[in-house]
C-alpha cells in the first residue's frame, strides 16, 4: 500500500460506533475512527497522570516506562494508553460493524463498507473469511514486533524485548484478564501482517508524533522490573479507556484532521477528569480542633500515636485500642497527614460488613467536609454489594446538585430527608457528593475517597476480572483496615497479599483492631516487609500503636497516661433456653433500662423474640419495645430497623449532651450485626458465648458513652457494666461446643465459630470467674454464689486473654483438657484448608518464602477465575471461605383489584408499591423512573445460601416473570403471606428469609 492510501485506510477504521444515537441527536457521525479513540485515550492517560497519579505511584511507572524520567515516562505511559486498542485495526473486528441489531447501524455498516473499500481499508473480499478473535489479543501479538521486537515470535531470530512482551500483554489485560500466551498465539491469522501492517504502524506513528514519543529509544525504556508497576499502568490504561469511551463525554469526529483530533481529546479530557473529580486530594495542615470540632483535644492515646507520624514516606500502622477509643479519628487525621507527605490523592477505609460501611459513611462525610482543603467537592464512594439501596448513596448523590452526564449508567431516587450531607458552614467546608459514574462494578476503588467492604481489599490480590483496577485505585491513596481482628484466616492472608502489592505501589496502610491477636498483627508487619524488599526490625518497645516504614524499621507509642480501664461484671450463666430467658429478660428491665441479646445465630435470635413478643403483654410490656436486627432480612425491612436503633440508641447530634430521643427501656435482639462499628451504647448486655475476641468487642456496645453514666440514666441496677455470656452444658458439666453430626445433638453455633475457640474461651472465662475480682465483683458473688462471676477489664485483660485463647500453653490433662485437644485439632485442619486456599488463590509481588519478583506469566488470567463472584466455576475469587449465595429478588404476587384470574407483582406484601419491571433506556425522560426502579430491586434482594439449594427446585425452574429489567435475575415470587412455590422457602418481616423446617 502508498502512504496516501495507508493514511486513508488508517483513518477510516472505526474504533466506536453510535449504539445508542448519542452521536446522531448531536449532529455527528455513526463511528468514530479508532485513531481518534487512540487519541482520547492518551489525553485521558495524561490528565490521570498529572492530576490523578499519587507521588509513588509516578516514580514507579517513570522507572517502568522513563528509566527514572517522570517527563518522557508520561509520554510513553500516554502512547502505549493510546495503543491499548491497536488490535481493533484487523479484519475481524472491523467487521463487527455489521453485528447488530439496530437498523441505524445496518444502513451506517454499509455505508462505512463502501468508504473502506474505496479507502484500501485490507478486508477480505468475502467478508464471512475474516477470523474473528479479541481484539486485544490482536495488540497483545503484535505490538512488540510492530515496536522493534526480534524474537521467534516476532517472526525475527533475536532474544525477546521482556519490556515490550509485558506491556503487551497488560494492554491485552484491558478487557479484565491479562491473556497467556495460549490466547496471544492464536492472533496472527486474524491481523496478518502483509495486510494490516501498514495501517497498523500508522496508527503507532500518528499517536507517537502528536505526542512526541521517540520511537527508537521506546524499547529501551521499557521495562516492568517492579512487579507493582504492571497492575499500576494496567489500572491507567483501562481507566484512562473507561473515561475516554464514555460517549457523553468525547465526540465522534467526521471532520478535521489528526492534529485537531488531537487537540479536541486533550480538551475533552480535561474536562472529563475535572467533571469526576478525578484530581488528588492537597490537604493543608489543619489543627486537630479543625478536622473533630466534636473532640478539639486528642485523647493521650492519640497525641502519642500522631507524635510518632512520618515526616516522609509510605507506612504500616497499626492501631489497638478498645471501642470507643477514638481510633477511626486516629485513623483518618493519618489519612489527612500521609496524603500531605506522600502525594496519596485520598483513602479507602475497609469495614468488615455492609451495616458497618454504611455507619461509617456518616463519619467519612463529616471529616470531608472539613478535611477536603479546597474548594470543589469530594466524592465519596460507597462501596459493597447493596450500596444502590443505602440511603447514604442517594443523598451523596443527590448532593451533588446537577447529575453528570453519564449518570444514566446506574441512578437512584433520595429515600428519605435528611441532613446527612448538609454543610455546618459553607464558607468553611467541602461538599461531599458521590457521582453516579462510580457505582459501577470496580470503580468505587479508583474514587479518590471511599468506604466500603473488606471484599474489595481481598479480590485486588486475586486474578477476578479487572483485579488490576481494585488494586491501581488502592495504590494511590491510604488504605484503611477496620475491625481487623474480625476476619477469617483466608481474608487475613489474602489482605497481607494485598499489603505486600501497596507496600511496593508505595501506598500506606492502617489497620485497626480493639482485639487483634499477636500473630495476625505481626504476619501483616511481614507482609509489608515483604513488599519493601526488607525485614522487620524488632523492637522492645510496648504501646498500643505500632508503625513500621519502609526500610522495616518499627516504632511504637505510648500515652502519656495510661487508658481509661473498663471494669465490667461477666457472669457465666448456663443457657436457660428461650422461654426462660425471654421471662428473665422482661423482668429485669420492666423498670427500665436497654437491654441488648447477641445471638450467634438468626434462629436463636428470632426464637427469643418470638418468646419475648408473646409473653410481653403479661410483664406490661409493649411490642414496640421488643426490637429484632439480623442479617437475613430484605434490606427494605433491615435499613429501617437498623436505622430506628441507631436513632435511639446512638449518640445525640451533641456527643457531649444525652441523646434525647433514647427511651426509659428496650429490648434489643439482635446477631453479630449489631457487634461491628455501630455507635451503640446499652445499659445491659447479654451474649452467647463466642471466640474471647468476639466477646470483647460486643462489650464495646455496654456502657459505650460516657454521658450516660450520669443525671440518672441508666436504671440503678444497671449503672454498674454487666455483661451475661450464655453457655451450653454438655456432659459433666463441659461447654457443648460441637455442632450436631447426624442424629447426634449439638450445638449449632459450633456452625458459626471454630469449636475450639468457644471451648479455649469458657475456660478462661471460667477460669477467672473462680480467681480474684474487684470489690464490686466480689459483692455480687457473696449475694450470687451459685452465679460464676469473673471481672474484666478492658483494654488491659486483652492481650492476655486473647493471646490464652489463641497461643495456648500444652492442655492440660482433665475432661476440659481432653475437649480442648480434640477441638484444637479440628481447628488446625480449618486453618490449614484456609491457609492453603489462600496459597491457591493469591497473587503476590513478591514470593513469600524467597522474595523473588513475581514472574509475568503470573498475572496471566480468563475465565477459569470468574468476575470476583463467590460460586464462578474454576479457581473463582473469593472474598472469603464462606458457603456460596445466590443473589435474588423478592417480588409479591399481588390481585388485581375486582379480578380473580389477572395478578401484578409488588415490591411490599401489602401491595402498595407495585413492582416497575419494565427495561428503560438511557434517555433524560427516563432517568428518574430508573433510580426509583434500580433502588426498589436492591431492596428487595436477598441472598440465598447454596446449601438451601439441596431443598429447593433448581434455579431454572424458579419462577419468573421472565420480562424487562428481571430476565436475567433470579426472582423468588412470594405470595402476601410470605410463602413461595419453592417448597419449604418462606420470607416475614421478623425471622426474613428462611427454610421452614430450620431453626
Amino acid at each position: 500500500m502508498e502512504l496516501q492510501e495507508i493514511t486513508r485506510a488508517g483513518v477510516t477504521v472505526w474504533g466506536k460506533t453510535d449504539q445508542f444515537k448519542i452521536s446522531e441527536k448531536r449532529g455527528g457521525p455513526s463511528w468514530n475512527p479508532l485513531l481518534a479513540h487512540l487519541l482520547d485515550t492518551a489525553a485521558c492517560a495524561g490528565e490521570l497522570w498529572d492530576h490523578y497519579l499519587a507521588t509513588p505511584v509516578r516514580d514507579r511507572l517513570a522507572e517502568a516506562l522513563g528509566s527514572g524520567d517522570a517527563a518522557v515516562a508520561r509520554r510513553n505511559a500516554m502512547f502505549y494508553a493510546g495503543l491499548h486498542d491497536l488490535g481493533k485495526a484487523s479484519a475481524g473486528f472491523q467487521l463487527q460493524f455489521f453485528d447488530t441489531d439496530r437498523g441505524h447501524l445496518r444502513k451506517a455498516a454499509k455505508e462505512w463498507l463502501a468508504l473502506a473499500r474505496r479507502n484500501g481499508v485490507p478486508l477480505p473480499g468475502d467478508l464471512r473469511a475474516a477470523r474473528r478473535l479479541r481484539h486485544e489479543l490482536v495488540t497483545a501479538h503484535c505490538l512488540p514486533r510492530l515496536l522493534g521486537c526480534r524474537c521467534a515470535d516476532c517472526g525475527g531470530g533475536g532474544a525477546p524485548h521482556l519490556g515490550l512482551h509485558r506491556v503487551a500483554l497488560l494492554l491485552g489485560g484491558h478487557h479484565g484478564h491479562v491473556p497467556g500466551p495460549d490466547l496471544v498465539g492464536r492472533a496472527p491469522t486474524a491481523a496478518p501482517p502483509k495486510d494490516w501492517d501498514g495501517v497498523q504502524r500508522f496508527l503507532i506513528e500518528a499517536v507517537a508524533s502528536c505526542l512526541g514519543v521517540d520511537l527508537e529509544r521506546l524499547p529501551d525504556r521499557t521495562s516492568f522490573e517492579r512487579p507493582a508497576a504492571r497492575p499500576l499502568f494496567a489500572g491507567l490504561v483501562v481507566l484512562a479507556d473507561w473515561i475516554a469511551s464514555d460517549v457523553n463525554r468525547f465526540e465522534f469526529r467526521d471532520k478535521g484532521g489528526v492534529r485537531q483530533w488531537w487537540h479536541d481529546a486533550k480538551k475533552s479530557a480535561r474536562t472529563a477528569v475535572h467533571d469526576l473529580r478525578l484530581r488528588g486530594w492537597e490537604p493543608k495542615p489543619e489543627p486537630w480542633a479543625r478536622l473533630f470540632p466534636g473532640t478539639p483535644q486528642p485523647r493521650p492515646f492519640q497525641s502519642a500515636a500522631m507524635s510518632i507520624a512520618p515526616e516522609e514516606g509510605p507506612a504500616l500502622v497499626v492501631i489497638e485500642a478498645g471501642t470507643g477509643s477514638g481510633k477511626t479519628s486516629l485513623a483518618l487525621w493519618y489519612a489527612h497527614h500521609l496524603a500531605r507527605t506522600n502525594g496519596y490523592h485520598g483513602f479507602y477505609t475497609a469495614m468488615p460488613t455492609r451495616a458497618a460501611t454504611d455507619q461509617a459513611a456518616m463519619a467519612h462525610i463529616e471529616f470531608l467536609a472539613r478535611a477536603f482543603g479546597r474548594p470543589g467537592d469530594a466524592n465519596l464512594a460507597v462501596v459493597h454489594g447493596a450500596e444502590e439501596a443505602t440511603d447514604a448513596v442517594h443523598r451523596l448523590i443527590d448532593a451533588g446538585e446537577a447529575p453528570t452526564r453519564s449518570d444514566d449508567l446506574t441512578d437512584l431516587t433520595p429515600f428519605a430527608e435528611s441532613t446527612l450531607c448538609d454543610r455546618p458552614d459553607r464558607d468553611t467546608t467541602a461538599d461531599v457528593v458521590l457521582d453516579p459514574w462510580y457505582l459501577r462494578r470496580c470503580l468505587g476503588l479508583v474514587s479518590t475517597f471511599g468506604v466500603g467492604t473488606v471484599d474489595q481489599v481481598t479480590l485486588a490480590s486475586q486474578r477476578s476480572a479487572h483485579w488490576f483496577l481494585r488494586l491501581f485505585g488502592l495504590a494511590n491513596k491510604t488504605l484503611v483496615i477496620d475491625e481487623a481482628h474480625a476476619y477469617q484466616l483466608f481474608q487475613e492472608r489474602m489482605l497481607g497479599a494485598a499489603v505486600s502489592w501497596l507496600a511496593d505501589a508505595g501506598a500506606s496502610v492502617v489497620v485497626l483492631s480493639a482485639t487483634l491477636p499477636a500473630a495476625a498483627r505481626e504476619a501483616l508487619i511481614a507482609a509489608w516487609c515483604r513488599g519493601h524488599g526488607t525485614v522487620p526490625r524488632p523492637t522492645d518497645a510496648k504501646g498500643p500503636v505500632t508503625l513500621v516504614d519502609r526500610h522495616g524499621r518499627i516504632t511504637r507509642a505510648t500515652p502519656d497516661e495510661p487508658p481509661t480501664e473498663l471494669h465490667t461484671r461477666l457472669d457465666l450463666l448456663p443457657d436457660p433456653g428461650a422461654a426462660a430467658l425471654a421471662d428473665r429478660l422482661l423482668r429485669e428491665a420492666s423498670t427500665g433500662g436497654i437491654v441488648t441479646v447477641i445471638r450467634n445465630r438468626v434462629g436463636a435470635a428470632h426464637e427469643l423474640y418470638t418468646r419475648l413478643v408473646a409473653r410481653a403483654e403479661g410483664h406490661g410490656w409493649r411490642r414496640d419495645e421488643i426490637l429484632l436486627l439480623h442479617g437475613r432480612l430484605a434490606p427494605r425491612d433491615r435499613l429501617p430497623r437498623e436505622a430506628e436503633i441507631r436513632r435511639l440508641l446512638g449518640p445525640g447530634e451533641d456527643r457531649l449532651m444525652v441523646n434525647p430521643r433514647r427511651p426509659a427501656r428496650l429490648l434489643v435482639v439482635a446477631t453479630q450485626v449489631i457487634e461491628q462499628s455501630l455507635d451503640l451504647d446499652t445499659d445491659r448486655l447479654y451474649s452467647d458465648l463466642a471466640p474471647v475476641d468476639l466477646l470483647i468487642q460486643r462489650r464495646g456496645r455496654l456502657h459505650r458513652h460516657a454521658v450516660n453514666d450520669g443525671a440518672g440514666i441508666r436504671p440503678v441496677g444497671m449503672r454498674i457494666p454487666r455483661m451475661t455470656v450464655l453457655w451450653r452444658p454438655g456432659q459433666g458439666q463441659l461447654p457443648l461446643v460441637e455442632p450436631p453430626a447426624g442424629r447426634t445433638q449439638g450445638n449449632r453455633d459450633g456452625f458459626v465459630y471454630a469449636p475450639y475457640a468457644l471451648a479455649a474461651t469458657y475456660r478462661r472465662l471460667a477460669e477467672r470467674a473462680a480467681g480474684p475480682a474487684c470489690p464490686d465483683c466480689e459483692e455480687a458473688r457473696r449475694a450470687d454464689p451459685a452465679t460464676r462471676i469473673a471481672c474484666l477489664s478492658t483494654p488491659r485483660d486483652n492481650e492476655a486473654l486473647i493471646e490464652s485463647v489463641y497461643a495456648p500453653e500444652p492442655f492440660p490433662q482433665t475432661p476440659m483438657g481432653a475437649l480442648l485437644s480434640t477441638a484444637w485439632d479440628g481447628w488446625n485442619a480449618e486453618l490449614e484448608r484456609h491457609a492453603n486456599a489462600a496459597k491457591a488463590y493469591a497473587l503476590h509481588p513478591y514470593h513469600p518464602e524467597d522474595g523473588a519478583p513475581g514472574d509475568m506469566h503470573l498475572l496471566e488470567s480468563g475465565r477459569a477465575n470468574g468476575n470476583g463472584n463467590d460460586g464462578t466455576p474454576g479457581l473463582a475469587a473469593r472474598s472469603r471461605l464462606a458457603e456460596p449465595s445466590v443473589e435474588a429478588v423478592l417480588l409479591y404476587r399481588q390481585p388485581l383489584a375486582g379480578e380473580h384470574i389477572s395478578k401484578h407483582y409488588s415490591y411490599d406484601r401489602e401491595g402498595r408499591i407495585r413492582a416497575d419491571l419494565k427495561r428503560y433506556g438511557r434517555r433524560a425522560a427516563e432517568r428518574a423512573a430508573r433510580r426509583a426502579q434500580q433502588r426498589n430491586l436492591m431492596l428487595n434482594t436477598v441472598s440465598v445460601p447454596a446449601g438451601w439449594l439441596d431443598h429447593l427446585p433448581p434455579l431454572e425452574y424458579w419462577e419468573n416473570p421472565g420480562i424487562g429489567v428481571l430476565r436475567y435475575r433470579h426472582v423468588i415470587v412470594l405470595e402476601p403471606d410470605g410463602t413461595s412455590g419453592l417448597k419449604r422457602l418462606r420470607y416475614d418481616q421478623t425471622r426474613g428469609l428462611h427454610l421452614a423446617f430450620r431453626a
